[in-house]
């Protein structure tokens, strides 16, 4: 009589029931492209060139939908998305001091709460800033961030949004992902959560073995990218490529965040002038075919 047991133990069925795991075990992901990689095209220009490129999910740059709102509206902007079939899954604002004590704090806090109430109208449920600041920092003011990040955790709050700070490799203040980590969970604000961006992980004072730093779901955002091959010394913006055409382990980084249970966004954020310059939809394509490569490669797609 073959038992349940000899089913499960014989050596084929056991190789699927390795491969089911695996499979139940990963992750999915977005593929998403950050407007920063268009902006020459303009907030509208740039969302159609996506929609046309067959990419449905888009980061909004908050400069450009200021410029947009110069001949039109908030509710133009919501018809333009929707008409596109487009789901924005972040809004991004660079904002001094929003994070840590500065004289630019105050300011960057009502910038913050306008932020929110357009990305509200606008159907996001996230929103970010990178961790900068003009001033030197002292550690008063490390020691003072949980209590800013909470206050920001706040007001964020009052809009049911999800803030999100970005380690900046050069950045005084926040750098690695070890440090988001530690300021984050001390201010231990629900509507406060860590984001990562390929380029400033690798190319930064961050390890591969810090992802494993990341609880089961912590994660919130991440933006995608490739780094060239070139001396870490004159890493600069323009390092950033396609994921897939650089060195970066990103194949090796997707699993482990889909090991983390990751299941959000990958946001392609590109600076390269080149790229910026583009054809939206040409450029789309391109990072689409590349991309998707890639996550199908990492199995998240």
């Amino acid at each position: 009589m073959i038992t349940r047991r000899t089913v499960l133990t014989a050596p084929i069925f056991v190789g699927l029931a390795q491969t089911l795991n695996a499979q139940m075990e990963n992750s999915r992901m977005l593929l998403a492209i950050h407007q920063n990689t268009s902006r020459a095209a303009g907030f509208r220009g740039s969302l159609e060139g996506y929609a046309s490129a067959g990419i449905q999910y888009v980061e909004l740059n908050s400069i450009l939908l200021d410029e947009f709102l110069q001949t039109d509206t908030l509710s133009g902007a919501r018809q333009l998305l929707t008409d596109l079939n487009l789901i924005p899954v972040s809004g991004s604002v660079t904002l001094h001091d929003i994070w840590l004590p500065g004289p630019e704090r105050q300011n960057s806090l009502d910038t913050w709460r306008q932020r929110c109430e357009q990305f509200v109208e606008l159907g996001l449920e996230r929103v970010y800033s990178p961790s900068v600041t003009r001033r030197p920092v002292t550690a008063e003011d490390f020691e003072a961030t949980p209590g800013c990040i909470h206050e920001v955790g706040e007001i964020t709050a009052e809009f049911g949004l999800t803030a999100m700070i970005e380690f900046i490799r050069t950045s005084s203040h926040l750098s690695t992902l070890t440090s988001a980590l530690q300021v984050i969970r001390a201010a231990n604000h629900p509507n406060v959560k860590p984001m990562l961006d390929f380029f400033h992980f690798w190319s930064g004072l961050s390890k591969f073995e810090d992802l494993d730093l990341l609880q089961h779901g912590e994660l919130a955002h991440v933006h995608f990218q490739d780094l060239l091959d070139t001396p870490k010394e004159l890493i600069n913006n323009d390092s950033r490529i396609i994921p897939g055409d650089g060195i970066a382990p990103i194949e090796r980084i997707l699993r482990k965040l889909s090991e983390k249970g990751y299941e959000g966004a990958l946001s392609v954020e590109l600076f390269r002038e080149e790229i910026v310059n583009a054809d939206p939809s040409q450029m789309a394509s391109e990072i689409r075919e590349k991309c998707e490569n890639v996550m199908r490669e990492a199995n998240v797609l």
